[in-house]
């Protein structure tokens, strides 16, 4: 109470006083310094010590010269648009990717795109095709040795052989990438004496880490030369080989189960992806659950669409209490399995299976728009 009755008081003789000239003057305490800047003078530049070393100091926004020259403001002025990005898209088009030891090359390109002029460079560096199934994106090349080879390519594959006369054949394959209509390709080598008819199979990940990653620098020059040819493989360009990679099946109880054999992370865009192609309804989801939340009555959400303004007079909009009321939710879960695929069911809450016919349904409309 004390304080506040100093304040008051303070205000009282502030207010009293506001007639006096050194407080609101001229020059008094609180005057108008908004003008002072007219009063300005130029001052001789600082002058260093002599024994200091100057160090120039460049504006960081520096006035543009046609700018700083003209003493006349110009009535309009249209500020220049901003360059395209279009070069720059361009140029990435194709990357190297590496984690680890392994590496593996990304297209801005469908499968289909790059199944031709991956095949076509190995095959113009003399390597001869052995094997090849455009469905699953992969084909092997004969056992031979660097001498069998175009000599720029002899001569590179030979220098990183762990001997200059043992045989190479490579496995290419080229899979959908994680994002809708980019590829991801990746090349492994396996290696034996020569005469040898031993059949040496491929490693899981990497046989020779080097020549891979040298065929893989050849190809991404490569395929920056060809693709934009536009040729397409209408082979490639169909479905993966369904029953190798997806498969509709049961579990122990009968319940309908849809395989991919691919890694959780392609799985979980590619069931989103297929599920918006589907035009399902998802209101939710939890990738650490590796959850869709669906709602089955309803259709996708196109947030790019939005609604007139006389639809939204007349309410052609259904309300929530609507949406709720017809409701049909159900959980989309994808599970990793001990062999490292990717399992997706259906389920009516966490403890609760979907009916099977409900499941097979959404299972069945998730495996045709996959791919």
């Amino acid at each position: 109470m004390k304080r506040l009755a100093g304040l008051s008081t303070l205000a009282l003789i502030i207010s009293s006083t506001s007639g006096c000239g050194w407080l609101w003057g001229d020059e008094g305490y609180f005057r108008d310094r908004s003008t002072d800047y007219l009063d300005a003078r130029q001052t001789a530049p600082m002058q260093m010590p002599a024994n200091v070393d100057a160090k120039r100091i460049d504006p960081l926004l520096p006035v543009p010269a046609h700018v700083a020259t003209s003493s006349e403001t110009p009535q309009s002025f249209e500020v220049p648009r901003p360059q395209a990005l279009g070069a720059a898209a361009e140029s990435n088009e194709f990357s190297l990717q590496k984690s680890g030891d392994s590496r593996w090359l990304v297209a801005q390109r469908t499968p289909a795109e790059v199944w031709p002029v991956a095949r076509s460079y190995f095959e113009n560096n003399g390597f001869r095709i052995a094997e090849e199934r455009p469905q699953t994106g992969e084909f092997i090349t004969e056992w031979q040795g660097a001498q069998d080879l175009a000599p720029s390519m002899g001569r590179r594959v030979g220098s990183l052989m762990s001997d200059t006369d043992n045989q190479v054949r490579v496995r290419v394959r080229i899979e959908p990438g994680v994002v809708r209509n980019t590829s991801e390709v990746f090349v492994v080598s396996a290696e034996r004496e020569e005469g040898s008819s031993a059949d040496v199979g491929f490693p899981a990940r990497s046989g020779n880490a080097s020549l891979e990653a040298s065929l893989l620098d050849g190809m991404l020059a490569d395929l920056g030369s060809t693709a934009e040819h536009g040729s397409v493989s209408l082979l490639a360009a169909r479905s993966y080989d369904a029953p190798s990679r997806v498969s509709l099946t049961q579990d122990g109880a009968g319940n309908p189960v849809l395989n991919l054999s691919t890694d959780f992370d392609r799985a979980w865009s590619s069931v989103g992806r297929a599920l918006e192609l589907g035009d399902v309804r998802v209101d939710d989801i939890n990738r650490s659950l590796g959850v869709y939340y669906v709602n089955l009555a309803e259709g996708a959400k196109k947030p790019e669409e939005k609604k007139g303004f006389i639809s939204g007079l007349f309410g052609s909009e259904p309300t929530k209490e609507e949406i709720d009321a017809r409701a049909e939710r159900y959980q989309v879960r994808l599970t990793r399995n001990a062999g490292g695929d990717v399992q997706v069911t259906v389920e009516k809450d966490i403890n609760t299976v979907a009916p099977e016919d409900v499941a097979r349904r959404v299972l069945t409309l998730i495996q045709e728009n996959l791919g």
